[in-house]
């Protein structure tokens, strides 16, 4: 959850104003001109390449060169919190570049897309190799060439100190960041080779984190009172996996890392897969258990050890067990409320389950937003 005072998150629902503020640069976001806002909305998604995304008009603006363009402007928003007997608390709503503009009578309209988008328009004009160093050493440095200046925040658990070995980038430095291949079309990707996610936050910072699981400390209990239209719940199987196969092979020829097998080890869950469905697939059928074995398979040049192999194990499998039940809700607006974060909602009286966002937008001064969330199915 991005900060926010405990006051201010106690008293959402009494909240009594929700200004909101708008800033362009077009310096790199050393100066900021304030704007005068019109109307729009935000749409954090970690389900999309670009986690933050926003459409918006600002009013009596300039345009051109010196003014707001399509080619050098970034846009900062920000959603105020005004509370009784409090100053109002100023949320980041996402960090931007103007993916289209179009004229109105009264200003112009935006669409907008997180820094993700610099990024992935930085691609290299010739072959690069990367590496060998740390993950944290060619991450930061893959981020820097396209964002100048900008620190890269490393969340606790994203193992930025193991080593990642020399791989060729053909052009695409937002997968050699994030999740791509090599000329050889071995996976590739710095964040997916630790077991981790990588983003700009609503402040515009890029970010390494880790892949969020149930396991996290919930940042928000969202009681019934909060919630402003029935909870709407839905399950699927798609893209279930509840045993993981991960290698490490560069495809050089060199020794290959693995396999590591990872699976849900949990009898309580519904997607348990056996006390050991690899050296022992028939013990289901022995000890009288109802199990289906669900296999997905990672290979990355990136995996060095079997430690490695491990951790983006338990990451995929936290990835791919979540999806088992989904929940759809309006609640009050929560703007500190950021993609991955784990709430506790109260779906039914006295009813509480643990859900991770997947995605919640809302309309910038508005004082609902809608939740889709994801969790793990467990037995009764």
């Amino acid at each position: 959850m991005l900060p926010i005072s405990a006051a201010a998150l106690a008293a959402l629902g009494q909240a009594t104003a929700r200004p909101v503020r708008a800033e362009w640069s077009n310096d790199g976001g050393q100066t900021w001109t304030p704007a005068t806002f019109g109307s729009g909305s935000v749409t954090p998604d970690r389900t999309a390449e670009v986690r933050y995304s926003a459409s918006v008009e600002l009013l009596d603006v300039p345009r051109g060169r010196s003014g707001i363009n399509s080619v050098t402007t970034e846009v900062r928003l920000f959603q105020g919190l005004g509370v009784p007997r409090r100053e109002v608390e100023w949320i980041p709503a996402g960090r931007y570049t103007i993916d289209r503009l179009k004229r109105t009578a009264l200003g112009v309209n935006l669409d907008l897309l997180g820094r993700e988008d610099i990024v992935r328009g930085a691609s290299f004009p010739t072959a690069r190799t990367i590496g060998p160093d740390s993950a944290r050493v060619c991450a930061e440095a893959l981020y820097a060439e396209a964002l100048p200046g900008s620190p890269v925040s490393w969340r606790k658990g994203a193992r930025g100190d193991l080593p990642i070995p020399a791989f060729v980038v053909d052009e695409d430095r937002w997968a050699a960041l994030s999740g791509g291949t090599d000329t050889s079309g071995t996976a590739t990707g710095v964040a997916a080779s630790i077991g981790a996610e990588t983003f700009c936050d609503a402040r515009g910072i890029p970010t390494v984190a880790p892949v969020p699981t149930l396991a996290d400390p919930a940042v928000w209990r969202i009681p019934r009172q909060l919630v402003t239209a029935r909870p709407s719940e839905e399950e699927t199987s798609e893209n279930l996996r509840n045993l993981w196969v991960i290698s490490g092979d560069a495809g050089s020829g060199d020794k290959v890392v693995g396999p590591v097998f990872v699976w849900d080890e949990d009898p309580a869950s519904m997607t348990y897969a056996g006390p050991d469905p690899v050296d022992d697939p028939l013990a289901p059928q022995r000890l009288g258990l109802n199990v289906r074995v669900r296999t997905g398979r990672y290979s990355s040049a990136l995996i060095t050890s079997l430690e490695q192999a491990r951790t983006v194990g338990l990451a995929r499998l936290a990835d791919s067990l979540g999806v088992q039940a989904s929940l759809s809700f309006s609640a009050i607006c929560n703007p500190a409320l950021e993609p991955g974060d784990v709430v506790e909602a109260e779906v039914a009286e006295g009813v509480w389950q643990r859900h991770i966002i997947d995605a919640n937008p809302y309309t910038l001064g508005g004082i609902t937003m809608t939740c889709q969330t994801r969790t793990s199915t467990r037995k009764v």
